[in-house]
């Protein structure tokens, strides 16, 4: 955690991040229900009040949709930060809440032989300049039957990477996304990861049909197709990591 707080804090210095939302991606890996169990327990009942103490107030939590064969073992945890600065003083925070501390103390003390999880992976994800802050969607539609996709597009090489990342911005990917009403949540760079280079964006629908109808309107749109025809942004993509998830009920959206 130290190591991405460094990072973070390098480019905030820099100014090459003025301005723009980081947000952290904690994926929690499970063996089963049992686990899955212990993880919603403490993220319901002490991190996310926890979180919201400290003053995060839009805090995401989604889990792979039934189908998924990763469904009952895996949880995201979504948590979006203003500055560096945020970020290590809600680390802080956190260390510092004595309600923390007591109700989440049999997940974070938990013997070694019955551990809560797996493992923990933390991905910290610095917004794109030209959209440097999040949005939270608003459905009517029950949380249970929202889709939630979350993207990820590997780069075989940094400048292809770069050149991924402009077409998103000054390409205007982004741009047919907020036209088609994507209701995307973010999109950004990975600044520190297991998969660099890589950026991810997380769009939300209603439902699984109307993730459909977008993307059908997306693909035939003559604005993607115009750009994803030229040369310049050929190969910039050499895999992408495709997530459907439903938000928790105790996610903040």
């Amino acid at each position: 955690m130290a190591f991405i707080a460094i990072i973070a804090l390098l480019l905030s210095n820099s100014g090459f991040a003025k301005g723009r939302d980081y947000y952290q991606l904690q994926v929690y890996r499970l063996n089963g229900k049992v686990q899955e169990e212990k993880v919603d327990n403490f993220l319901k009942n002490a991190y996310l009040p926890a979180l919201h103490r400290a003053g995060i107030k839009t805090v995401g939590v989604f889990k792979p949709i039934e189908s998924d064969t990763t469904a009952g073992k895996r949880v995201f945890v979504w948590i979006p930060f203003t500055s560096t600065d945020h970020f290590t003083k809600t680390l802080e925070a956190l260390d510092k809440d004595s309600e923390y501390q007591k109700v989440g103390a049999d997940f974070l003390g938990a013997p070694f032989d019955m551990a809560p999880f797996v493992r923990k992976e933390s991905i910290l994800l610095l917004a794109f300049h030209l959209t440097p802050n999040f949005v939270v969607p608003s459905f009517p539609t029950p949380k249970a039957d929202r889709i939630y996709e979350l993207r990820s597009y590997e780069s075989a090489t940094e400048n292809l990477h770069k050149k991924k990342v402009q077409m998103f911005n000054e390409g205007g990917e982004c741009a047919l996304f907020k036209t088609l009403n994507f209701n995307a949540v973010f999109f950004a760079q990975v600044i520190s990861g297991s998969t660099m280079p890589n950026l991810m964006y997380l769009t939300t629908f209603a439902d699984m049909a109307a993730r459909t109808a977008h993307w059908d309107s997306f693909k035939n749109h003559p604005d993607w197709k115009k750009l994803s025809g030229m040369a310049e942004y050929k190969n910039t993509v050499s895999k992408s990591v495709i997530l459907f998830l439903h938000p928790a009920d105790y996610s903040d959206f």
